[in-house]
């Protein structure tokens, strides 16, 4: 029998080993770099908001009542085809309770905060201009958006804002890293970069164009006195080689660790990736085989890093005829809900009239769920048990669930803390455990 180890109770004294001390300090000692590895490459999740869209603008077309425009057409066209919850209802097909709280809920979040993310494009939605003119695009879209954050209006200015700019391919390198050291510099000018500044690089093929993203945002860190790791940004995915390489491997993982920690999250380019794979333009959809598998490897290649994910678009717009607005709303809703079910919880919207779906998807998703989630939480907490046994995953999941669903107002914090039992810093709790608590099965 060995001695009982400092800090145990009586009880676990008495117990009978055959391994002595040293052997588990000699496989500690063995394994402390894959700790450390492990630590490294897979934090978690950080813990802040995601927002549930990308809303795209080209350059020239941005303006410092961009957000709110959106959200004024947005409502127009609630008003004109769904004014009313049982017009939604019929035209989604949602249940006719859940529909009247998600259209009242979706009307005041058009008012309140109608964008949650908006990208100021200067690369496929901007193209190829002089640079002169791409020059002060670039100056005007900072000092907008400087004036914007000043002013703090949430229906004016989304939580995340930023910059597309040109990929790192030789044809357009120079012109894309120009407009990023304009905008950012034009942005330090004015006072100080944005809290929710997000900036996405496109078209990435190779990790070592990642690691040159870094490199820039290392010396203008440098250059201007900023923390370390103050800016990070966005891939986008839109090549086949960015997800298999010539070497037959994931580029998409090599990519996150080559961006060195600066990778925010992978977004996924519905229509270059397609057209990168020969599919017809007809059949170019976010629901596509190849588009999955893509998000499949994506997520896969993500998971645990805290480098989140974002599914496309559609490019089908709700314009037009009342029979043609009802078709694109259904379809854009039934994406969007199918993105939801395979945990891509943030996707592109590129009209103001998939604002409207978009919230409505979102909200229907999480108010139809959320007391199941919250019961079965609440249990877990309380290890009262239940109809099903809940392991610290389940619970990370359920969690995440909820917290998400409160930072989008499809759920209110009275609501949830008294469904759950829990205040927000313990969800909080529950959603980012340690990785140990996670590794400890029921059995």
């Amino acid at each position: 029998m060995t001695q009982g180890r400092p800090g145990e109770n009586e009880a676990e004294a008495s117990v009978t080993l055959t391994l002595a001390r040293s052997v588990t300090e000699r496989i500690g000692a063995s394994l402390a770099a894959v700790d450390a590895e492990l630590d490294r490459r897979y934090p978690g999740d950080p813990g802040t908001r995601q927002p549930v869209h990308t809303v795209y603008v080209p350059g020239d077309v941005f303006a410092a009542d961009t957000a709110r425009s959106w959200g004024d057409q947005a409502l127009g066209l609630l008003d004109a085809h769904a004014p009313d919850a049982d017009a939604l209802a019929a035209v989604l097909g949602l249940d006719d309770v859940l529909a009247a709280d998600v259209h009242a809920r979706v009307r005041a979040k058009l008012r309140r905060e109608p964008v949650e993310d908006l990208r100021i494009d200067f690369e496929d939605g901007y193209g190829n201009r002089p640079d002169a003119e791409e020059d002060a695009h670039a100056a005007r879209a900072a000092r907008l958006v400087a004036a914007a954050v000043a002013d703090g209006a949430p229906s004016r200015v989304p939580p995340f804002l930023g910059i597309r700019l040109k990929c790192m391919e030789s044809a357009v390198r120079d012109r894309g890293i120009r407009t990023l050291d304009i905008f950012l510099t034009a942005l330090m000018e004015a006072g100080e970069l944005p809290r929710g500044l997000a900036l996405t690089l496109p078209k990435v093929t190779y990790a070592e164009q990642v690691t040159a993203m870094v490199r820039l945002c290392e010396e203008f860190e440098a250059a201007r006195g900023l923390t370390p790791g103050r800016i990070g940004f966005e891939i986008q995915i839109e090549t086949s080689q960015s997800i298999l390489g010539a070497d037959g491997r994931a580029t998409v993982a090599r990519m996150i660790e080559a961006a060195e920690g600066r990778a925010t999250g992978l977004h996924y380019g519905t229509f270059d990736y397609s057209a990168c794979c020969g599919v017809s333009a007809a059949h170019q959809s976010l629901d596509h085989p190849v588009a999955d598998h893509a998000k499949a490897v994506m997520q896969v290649a993500a998971a645990g890093t805290g480098v989140r994910l974002s599914d496309g678009s559609t490019n089908v717009l709700p314009v037009g005829p009342a029979a043609r607005v009802h078709a694109a709303w259904k379809l854009h809703h039934d994406l969007v809900r199918r993105s939801l079910a395979r945990a891509y919880y943030q996707g592109w919207d590129m009209h103001p009239g998939h604002l409207p779906t978009r919230y409505a998807a979102v909200y229907a998703f999480y108010r139809e769920g959320y007391e199941a989630a919250a019961a079965r939480l609440a249990a877990y907490a309380a290890d009262a048990g239940g109809d099903v046994m809940d392991e610290p995953a389940t619970a990370k999941a359920l969690a995440g669930y909820l917290l998400r669903g409160l930072d989008c107002g499809a759920l209110d914090d009275t609501e949830v803390g008294v469904a759950t039992g829990l205040s927000r810093t313990e969800l909080e709790g529950f959603a980012a455990p340690r990785r140990s608590a996670l590794t400890v099965s029921a059995s």
